[in-house]
């Protein structure tokens, strides 16, 4: 079992910074993918990034290609999103997952193929 626990969302103006991280609890963290997913008001919640547990591989969006990055820290069971030059459409609610793999360099943009998820961060971009 894994718990996790996203943390430093919050308000920003456009253009502006904002890392997010995510806490995950048990021993095999470092043998876990991760993802981060976003979910705006009336929309389907949708992958963002995702990293492999070696860290070695990472996916992402178009529309965050270049302002965001995936990274993890496994010694500290900790992933990041760090998110500049945010856009108002960047406003939803932030949701970090994880899931156990054999290999060390998969990923997903697949919600289906997460185990485990946080409850959420807010973050919002204000034009």
């Amino acid at each position: 079992q894994v718990q996790l626990a996203e943390s430093g969302g919050g308000l920003v103006q456009a253009g502006g910074s904002l890392r997010v991280s995510c806490a995950a609890s048990g021993r095999t963290f470092s043998t876990y993918f991760m993802g981060w997913f976003r979910q705006a008001p009336g929309k389907e919640r949708s992958v963002v990034a995702a990293i492999s547990w070696s860290g070695g591989r990472t996916y992402y969006i178009d529309s965050v290609k270049g302002r965001f990055t995936i990274s993890r820290d496994n010694a500290k069971n900790t992933a990041y999103l760090q998110m500049n030059s945010l856009k108002p459409e960047d406003t939803a609610v932030y949701y970090c997952a994880a899931s156990p793999s054999v290999y060390r360099d998969y990923v997903s943009e697949d919600p289906s193929r997460y185990r485990y998820w946080g409850q959420g961060t807010q973050v919002t971009v204000s034009s």
